[in-house]
């Protein structure tokens, strides 16, 4: 045993790899190395003789076995040595020049109109985007039978078999944020419901999944002629004219009453669109006075406030606004696209300063 132990420790003082390191391990202690075939031979000693030779084989063992962790831990620190003195960094040199990320038009035409309705006196105000169905519709107005609430317009959510809670749905608009604010706020009140909302379609000019903020405005006197006046001074700020001109036609909503779509005077010079001049007109949102209803579903009494609602869809702002011609684009996560529309991650618009710069 004194030979094997010279042997090794001998051996394994002389490595200077991991390689030959794991190599002598195996020679000596592996499960045909010289010290296990020399544990074998205990079965053929007499009992005195294994009292002996027992321990000393397992100290033998245990000896061999603390030398190469020592040796391997010591090769370790001379490798990690020998990289730092190879590899170093002078920390004074100039940096190199890095790209800057942008801002996407979607993110860009929100706060800019977070901006504007800031100015006008708006709060934002959040919610889920997973709904009940009635905060979705019912608390709108939105009688069971609605196209909207059918299963090729609206995402539903799977329901296990048994259940018999409400269905819910990832959220079709945000008016269930108006609702949730009324319910928590009260009147008068006076909020911007920015989101994400979502919707069974795709073509150029629709996807599954959009942007859209809904304003909400309810006090005792408030009339057509306030709701007017807000859109007006929206549309001025965000297109950053100085004056147009919306043309309000009659429609139907189930949540307002009455409802009017609002088209916005324009022209299309060499493809270019311009606001509040020429002979076109452009259809931009939805708008009208609260339908009661919706009014008492959100805890307020229809008898002493009334209000106004509108709904405009962020995407179709921002492509009308920076002249992007297919929704889709919004989605597609391309570098270069978001490069050529993107906007300078610390250029925040407010009316003071401008918009979009």
């Amino acid at each position: 045993m004194d030979d094997l132990k010279a042997k090794y420790l001998g051996q394994i003082a002389d490595a200077g790899d991991e390689n030959t390191l794991e190599a002598i391990r195996v020679a000596a202690v592996g499960k045909k190395g010289e010290v296990a075939l020399k544990m074998r031979e205990l079965g053929k000693m007499t009992p005195e003789e294994r009292q002996v030779a027992g321990p000393a084989l397992n100290a033998l063992k245990d000896e061999i076995n603390s030398a190469l962790s020592a040796k391997k831990a010591a090769l370790a620190d001379a490798a990690l040595d020998e990289r730092l003195r190879t590899e170093w960094l002078d920390v004074t040199l100039p940096t190199r020049p890095r790209g800057q990320g942008s801002v996407h038009p979607i993110s860009q035409a929100t706060e800019e109109l977070t901006a504007i309705f800031a100015e006008l006196g708006f709060s934002v105000a959040e919610g889920p985007r997973i709904e009940d169905d009635w905060y979705n519709f019912d608390a709108l107005n939105i009688p069971g039978h609605h196209p909207a609430r059918a299963e090729m317009d609206t995402f539903y959510m799977h329901r296990a078999e048994g259940d018999n809670r409400p269905p819910h749905v990832l959220r079709t608009h945000t008016s269930p944020v108006q609702i949730r604010s009324m319910e928590k706020q009260g009147a008068p009140i006076r909020v911007i419901c920015p989101g994400g909302v979502y919707r069974a379609d795709y073509d150029q000019t629709h996807t599954p999944m959009f942007h859209q903020v809904e304003g909400l405005a309810i006090d005792k006197d408030i009339s057509m002629a306030n709701l007017k006046w807000v859109l007006e001074e929206f549309v001025k700020a965000f297109f950053e004219v100085d004056d147009v001109e919306l043309r309000f036609r009659a429609s139907h909503f189930p949540f307002t009453e009455p409802s009017a779509e609002v088209d916005i005077r324009c022209s299309w010079d060499n493809g270019q669109l311009k606001i509040g001049e020429g002979d076109d007109w452009m259809e931009i949102l939805g708008s009208g006075m609260v339908h009661p209803k919706v009014i008492a579903a959100g805890g307020i009494d229809p008898e002493v406030y009334q209000g106004f609602a509108f709904g405009i869809g962020i995407d179709r702002l921002a492509m009308l606004k920076y002249g992007i011609p297919d929704l889709r684009a919004f989605f597609d996560s391309d570098l270069r696209w978001l490069r050529h529309y993107g906007f300078a991650a610390l250029d925040m618009p407010n009316l003071h300063g401008g918009l979009s710069r």
